[in-house]
């Protein structure tokens, strides 16, 4: 099963070459160990410069087993994968840097690490980059974020050719598991599911005027997809001016605090309220009020805060309609359901990028023995012309050139069966056993670390 492959391009010598990850997520660690162990973008990229890497030097640092480095951190996951030829080394080695990174004690996050080898790790990735394994299914962001670890490690020389191709072929499944299913349709999460609520309510939102009510994580994802829909104006109101300012910078939106809520009210087409307060902090007078400045405009308040920020009365005011998180909640759990049906569709997607990684993967443990085999046979077809052509002193440079092609296809057609059968079966999983038989029947020359390698 394992899926070791060879190459030359790391020691320009036959090297097994490993994948292994290592990780934890939102499945295996509570929040508060999450953020201990959390890069940011500017920590990451000092942690990857601090690598010894392959592409740096001439031949790969001694004083690492990691090869090859991506690392992906958000805020529901850390995932180290690596490319190594010493697994058991590489995985003690991310252990020890992660936790004098963070300077976290080994034993506090081990438990909650998950560590995959080989073939899991493609498919882990895979599902992950497809949006399968997040804490929201189907959700786009995490497709954006293995781009951007990709990106990140390539920039830093950290990722190199194995660990490249795995990325590419995963971030090319999970755009096809987005446009090829509907596993991104939907809005599953609260802020997304309230602006969809909020557009189908007021047909477009587009030049509409939105309070946003609390600048914290749920109104700043808000804020994102409001961006998105083509918004006409946003306004941000929150306890603190500082935090409604630095938001308000951001989003291209207006600041504004509690005390001066009523005319930021008055001007609404929709407000998102999302604040983190104990008790609720919009009532029916405050509505009332702002509604008498224009009572025959509509207002929709989406209440996704928990406790309730609106106070349910406010319906009582004409031309005002109040949706909070029961109503979202149906929503996204109908919306979950439709998700939930496509995941065989993004499944199979996934099978066949996994397989056609695997098939490459697999065939380069034999690549040295095909450019063995082929350097071998070209060598005696050159030897063989030249005696030929020296019989034959009378033949034109056009000639010759005739008999040189001549040979050349017949070697190529001599050649491609032998060659592809042994690529076909290396992607079987039978590579070793078939280069190992070309080897002897051809006496093909070995180098100092055999034939090929086991699978």
């Amino acid at each position: 099963m394992c899926h070791a492959a060879t190459s030359n391009s790391l020691r320009g010598r036959n090297v097994a070459m490993h994948f292994i990850a290592i990780g934890l997520n939102h499945k295996t660690a509570p929040v508060h160990l999450r953020e201990q162990v959390s890069f940011t973008s500017a920590t990451l990229c000092a942690f990857l410069n601090r690598l010894p890497s392959p592409s740096k030097n001439a031949a790969p640092p001694t004083a690492t087993a990691l090869h090859e480095t991506v690392i992906l951190s958000t805020c529901n996951r850390l995932e180290y994968y690596a490319a190594t030829p010493h697994p058991d080394a590489a995985a003690e080695e991310i252990i020890a840097r992660l936790s004098d990174t963070f300077g976290v004690a080994a034993e506090m996050f081990h438990p909650h690490l998950y560590t995959l080898r080989d073939e899991a790790v493609v498919e882990h990735l895979m599902r992950v980059a497809a949006g399968l394994d997040s804490m929201v299914l189907g959700e786009a962001q995490i497709l954006g974020q293995v781009v951007t670890a990709y990106q990140t490690a390539t920039a830093h020389h950290a990722a190199g050719p194995f660990l490249s191709r795995l990325f590419e072929r995963a971030i090319h499944a999970g755009k096809r598991a987005r446009t090829e299913t509907g596993i991104g349709l939907n809005p599953a999460s609260i802020s997304s599911v309230a602006v969809h609520m909020a557009r189908r309510h007021l047909s477009d939102l587009s030049g509409k005027t939105v309070m946003i009510l609390g600048a914290g994580e749920m109104g700043t994802l808000a804020m994102k997809v409001l961006v998105n829909e083509g918004v006409g104006q946003l306004l941000i109101v929150n306890r603190t001016r500082q935090r409604a300012v630095a938001l308000a910078e951001r989003w291209h939106a207006e600041p504004h605090t509690f005390d001066d809520m009523l005319p930021a009210l008055a001007r609404a087409d929709l407000v998102i309220a999302s604040t983190a307060a104990p008790h609720a902090v919009l009532h029916k007078p405050q509505v009332a009020q702002a509604m008498a400045a224009r009572p025959d405009r509509p207002l929709l308040i989406v209440d996704i805060a928990l406790p309730r920020d609106v106070e349910p009365d406010v319906t009582d005011v004409p031309n005002v309609h109040l949706h909070n998180l029961d109503h979202l909640q149906a929503q996204i759990a109908d919306n979950l359901k439709a998700r939930e049906r496509e995941i065989p569709k993004v499944e199979a997607i996934l099978a066949e990028e996994t397989a056609a990684f695997l098939h490459w993967q697999r065939s380069l443990g034999v690549k040295p023995t095909i450019t063995t085999f082929r350097r071998q046979f070209d060598a005696i077809r050159r030897q063989e012309l030249e005696r030929a052509l020296n019989r034959l002193p009378n033949l034109s440079q056009r000639e010759q050139k005739i008999v040189a092609e001549l040979s050349h296809r017949l070697m190529n057609k001599f050649l491609h069966p032998p060659t592809a059968r042994l690529r076909a079966e290396a992607a079987n999983g039978n590579g070793f056993l078939y280069a190992k038989t070309l080897h002897e029947l051809f006496a093909l020359e070995v180098d100092s670390q055999g034939v090929g390698s086991r699978e």
